[in-house]
Protein backbone atom coordinates (compact mmCIF):
# COMPACT_ATOMS: atom_id res chain seq x y z
CA UNK A 1 0.00 0.00 0.00
CA UNK A 2 1.38 3.42 -0.39
CA UNK A 3 0.95 6.51 1.52
CA UNK A 4 2.03 9.91 1.63
CA UNK A 5 4.63 11.46 3.86
CA UNK A 6 4.84 15.11 3.87
CA UNK A 7 7.78 16.96 6.17
CA UNK A 8 7.76 20.00 7.82
CA UNK A 9 9.84 23.15 8.73
CA UNK A 10 13.16 21.55 10.22
CA UNK A 11 12.31 17.93 8.87
CA UNK A 12 11.57 19.34 5.09
CA UNK A 13 14.83 20.88 5.24
CA UNK A 14 16.37 17.84 6.12
CA UNK A 15 14.32 15.16 4.02
CA UNK A 16 14.95 17.14 0.87
CA UNK A 17 11.28 17.38 0.44
CA UNK A 18 8.21 18.58 1.33
CA UNK A 19 6.09 15.27 0.75
CA UNK A 20 7.15 11.33 -0.75
CA UNK A 21 5.16 8.79 -1.30
CA UNK A 22 6.11 5.37 0.99
CA UNK A 23 5.54 1.88 -0.17
CA UNK A 24 4.58 -0.53 3.23
CA UNK A 25 2.84 -3.78 3.29
CA UNK A 26 -0.78 -4.14 3.91
CA UNK A 27 -1.45 -4.00 8.24
CA UNK A 28 1.63 -1.79 8.79
CA UNK A 29 1.56 0.45 11.88
CA UNK A 30 2.89 4.47 12.24
CA UNK A 31 5.77 2.86 14.55
CA UNK A 32 6.63 0.84 11.73
CA UNK A 33 6.94 4.02 9.40
CA UNK A 34 8.47 5.51 11.56
CA UNK A 35 11.41 2.97 12.07
CA UNK A 36 11.41 2.75 8.49
CA UNK A 37 11.77 6.39 7.85
CA UNK A 38 14.41 6.83 10.58
CA UNK A 39 16.41 4.21 8.45
CA UNK A 40 16.56 5.80 4.74
CA UNK A 41 16.25 9.05 6.61
CA UNK A 42 19.15 8.96 9.23
CA UNK A 43 19.38 13.01 9.37
CA UNK A 44 15.85 13.57 10.01
CA UNK A 45 16.30 13.18 13.85
CA UNK A 46 18.55 11.73 16.42
CA UNK A 47 17.71 8.63 18.09
CA UNK A 48 16.68 10.35 21.37
CA UNK A 49 14.03 12.50 19.61
CA UNK A 50 10.73 11.35 19.36
CA UNK A 51 8.71 12.11 15.86
CA UNK A 52 5.49 13.61 16.29
CA UNK A 53 3.24 12.26 13.68
CA UNK A 54 -0.54 13.28 12.11
CA UNK A 55 -2.36 10.71 10.21
CA UNK A 56 -5.36 12.69 7.70
CA UNK A 57 -4.47 15.09 9.90
CA UNK A 58 -5.58 14.04 13.43
CA UNK A 59 -2.45 13.50 16.08
CA UNK A 60 -1.45 9.88 16.12
CA UNK A 61 0.29 7.12 18.51
CA UNK A 62 2.24 4.02 16.90
CA UNK A 63 -0.30 1.65 17.15
CA UNK A 64 -2.26 3.17 14.34
CA UNK A 65 -2.53 0.74 11.42
CA UNK A 66 -2.31 2.75 8.32
CA UNK A 67 -4.38 2.08 4.98
CA UNK A 68 -3.98 2.96 1.18
CA UNK A 69 -3.88 6.41 0.39
CA UNK A 70 -3.54 7.69 3.98
CA UNK A 71 -1.42 11.42 4.64
CA UNK A 72 1.15 10.96 7.60
CA UNK A 73 2.26 14.44 8.67
CA UNK A 74 5.91 14.43 10.54
CA UNK A 75 6.27 17.60 12.99
CA UNK A 76 9.22 18.88 14.24
CA UNK A 77 9.78 19.51 17.58
CA UNK A 78 8.67 23.33 19.13
CA UNK A 79 10.68 24.67 22.38
CA UNK A 80 9.36 25.94 24.97
CA UNK A 81 5.77 25.49 26.84
CA UNK A 82 4.50 22.20 27.80
CA UNK A 83 3.73 19.24 25.75
CA UNK A 84 0.94 19.56 24.58
CA UNK A 85 1.44 23.67 23.69
CA UNK A 86 4.21 22.51 21.74
CA UNK A 87 1.91 19.69 19.76
CA UNK A 88 -0.93 22.06 19.10
CA UNK A 89 1.61 24.77 18.11
CA UNK A 90 3.28 22.35 15.77
CA UNK A 91 -0.09 21.39 14.54
CA UNK A 92 -1.46 25.03 14.13
CA UNK A 93 1.81 25.45 11.62
CA UNK A 94 1.12 21.87 9.57
CA UNK A 95 -2.35 22.89 8.93
CA UNK A 96 -1.66 26.36 8.11
CA UNK A 97 1.18 25.05 5.70
CA UNK A 98 -1.59 22.69 4.22
CA UNK A 99 -4.44 25.13 3.45
CA UNK A 100 -1.75 26.67 1.44
CA UNK A 101 -1.54 23.73 -0.43
CA UNK A 102 -5.04 23.18 -1.35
Amino acid sequence: MKVTVRFFALYRERAGASERSWELPEGATLAALLREIRDVLPVLAPPEVEIVAAVNEEYAEGGVVLREGDEVALIPPVSGGTLATRFFTALRCVQNDMVGKR
